[in-house]
């Protein structure tokens, strides 16, 4: 059998949602991975769809619709659960501290969890947006334990620097971190640099103005 000394890999991304609050962190990051062409893989559990409802004005198809494949929070043979599945990793927007929980501990009773265990076992990114506080010291240690198998914890935290006017403002900079963490880097919110430092301090202090002309 003839082995090609190249294959192309498939660009797929694996998202989750779980029922903390911030469903609309999924939602604008399904909305961007689907104009970069990236093939999207998700899964939505139970409390999801609840927290879909309380939050916003979309059915669960608006959402579904978004994805290229949808797959169900129980099957656990589905490709996701198998690390043969190539993919960039799996993006966990909102994560409950109960889904944070099941991964640290190798809980895979439901496809998202073994979807995200298979992703650090394969060494891939695994980015959980965590949604919780206060943070009492299982949430701590639970996620020192993800972070230390590879996972990168990524709070949904605002930055204020460059201003923001709406919350699609804030959610933006969020998601863009996020997907920032895949190599993915979106214009999509204002990143920190001299010119958006000298902006921020224009018309300010002029003591700090005149430090910041100086350096």
């Amino acid at each position: 059998m003839t082995v090609p000394a190249h294959s192309n890999q498939p660009d797929r991304i694996i998202v989750g949602i779980t029922g903390a609050t911030g469903i609309i962190y999924a939602v604008r990051a399904l909305d961007v991975l689907r104009t970069l062409g990236i093939e999207t893989h998700l899964i939505i559990t139970k409390p999801a769809e609840l927290t879909l409802a309380y939050e916003t004005d979309m059915t669960k198809r608006e959402v579904t619709d978004r994805a290229d494949h949808v797959w169900p929070i129980n099957d656990v043979g589905a490709p996701l659960s198998s690390g043969s599945f190539l993919t960039r990793g799996m993006l966990i927007a909102p994560c409950s501290m109960r889904c944070v929980g099941e991964i640290a501990n190798g809980i895979s009773a439901s496809l998202l969890p073994r979807a995200a265990d298979v992703t650090l076992k394969e060494r891939r990114t695994l980015v959980l947006m965590v949604r919780e506080e206060p943070l009492n010291l299982i949430h701590l240690r639970n996620m020192v334990t993800v972070t230390e198998a590879g996972g990168t914890i990524l709070p949904p935290v605002p930055a204020f620097y460059s201003r923001p006017k709406t919350i699609d403002d804030l959610v933006d900079q969020s998601v863009g971190r996020a997907l920032d963490q895949f190599g993915i880097h979106v214009d999509m919110f204002p990143r920190w640099d001299d010119a958006l430092r000298h902006n921020v301090a224009r018309g300010k202090d002029a003591e700090v103005a005149e430090a910041l002309e100086e350096e």
